[in-house]
């Protein structure tokens, strides 16, 4: 039995006619907004907004090294780290001890600055699209995962 979680998606426009896509989810039961990337092979969050999502305020706090480096988000070579939270919820989908990357954003959310759109904590990737079998509904403006529900 599949169960379908539909999440509304924001479409904002960048640039004429170039869009971007976001959706809202939480980390913990803290509220995240997130930019969906269907080129990401992983979901990433930004390191600083990680350390407020944990409540961290230390500076010498570490992440667990990734063993594997990352590409993308304007590198190819980038180290990366790694954060388990207890539970990542869309919607009705609630991940427990949910792996993610955790990698610095700040120049992206510095280009969302300039363009006066909202700063983001992370991004969506292929790991969760594929896995739930994502389709985005452009016209409807939703996002829908399907679940395997035994």
């Amino acid at each position: 039995m599949r169960r379908i979680i539909e999440l509304p998606i924001h479409l904002v426009e960048i640039e004429d006619g170039g869009y971007h896509l976001f959706v809202e989810a939480s980390v913990n039961k803290k509220p995240v907004f997130l930019l969906v990337d269907t080129g990401a092979s992983k979901t990433v969050f930004d390191a600083e907004k990680v350390k407020k999502l944990l409540d961290i305020d230390s500076q010498e706090f570490q992440f667990e090294l990734s063993p594997h480096k990352s590409t993308g988000l304007g590198t190819s070579d980038m180290e990366s780290h790694l954060v388990v939270f207890e539970t990542f919820e869309l919607k009705e989908l609630c991940l427990a001890d949910f792996q993610a990357v955790v990698l610095p954003m700040e120049h992206v959310n510095l280009a969302y600055s300039m363009l006066n759109h909202r700063e983001i904590d992370g991004v969506l990737g292929s790991d969760i699209l594929t896995q739930y079998k994502a389709v985005i509904y452009y016209g409807k403006r939703k996002l829908k995962l399907y679940q395997t529900v035994r």
